[in-house]
């Protein structure tokens, strides 16, 4: 499998991003997408450790899609076919090398695609049980008890459908893979002792530690 994650897919993220890596992020003309390696995934709640490279990791709370069709140059009206369950995912970022590679005009790999970098939810959500509207549901991600972020997939400013038939082109899309669909507004940085819990239409996907 491989995990799949898309940059600049909410505007209010755009802006709090520009301030935080010092430019390069303009409104996108298509979608934006990076790989994380299977090495990333974080699972069944376990403990994330704040890596030693890194003085300022982040959290990005994401709706996560689960492929479950193998497809290629899928076309957007068909994209729905491709996936029947949701979940919740936390990209990690080190936003420092991040901050340092954008400003260098280089890859983002270092800060994004290290070990454990992407926390997901051990309970994926069938989409019938949400309604069957994969842009209408809401999330929110809380740090220690406190809501840091609150997302509406309605505000994506591309759908997932898009986001499917777009990386399908360059992509074979396969069984397992995972779709990380962007993150809204709110992002900021994880301490150790901190807890996050994350839940999408009030249920509670996420809930683990900083360490």
């Amino acid at each position: 499998m491989k995990i799949i994650c898309i940059g600049r897919n909410y505007a209010a993220h755009i802006d709090e991003l520009s301030r935080g890596t010092g430019g390069g992020t303009a409104r996108p003309a298509a979608p934006v997408w990076f790989l994380k390696p299977d090495t990333a995934l974080l699972r069944n709640n376990d403990p994330f450790y704040i890596p030693r490279f890194s003085q300022e990791v982040h959290y990005e709370c994401e709706l996560v899609v689960r492929i479950d069709r193998v497809g290629k140059c899928i076309e957007e009206r068909f994209a729905h076919r491709y996936y029947h369950e949701v979940g919740l995912g936390i990209d990690f970022t080190a936003r420092d090398l991040q901050r340092e590679a954008v400003a260098r005009g280089l890859p983002w790999e270092a800060a994004k695609a290290f070990d454990r970098s992407a926390a997901v939810a051990p309970l994926f959500v069938p989409l019938a049980e949400l309604g069957g509207e994969v842009q209408n549901l809401h999330f929110e991600l809380a740090v220690n008890g406190l809501t840091r972020q609150s997302g509406f997939t309605g505000e994506m400013l591309f759908g997932v459908d898009r986001l499917i038939a777009h990386v399908s082109q360059f992509l074979t899309l396969r069984m397992g893979d995972l779709l990380f669909t962007g993150t809204p507004a709110g992002v900021g940085p994880v301490r150790a002792g901190d807890n996050l819990r994350a839940a999408l239409e009030g249920r509670m996907l996420l809930d683990f530690d900083i360490r």
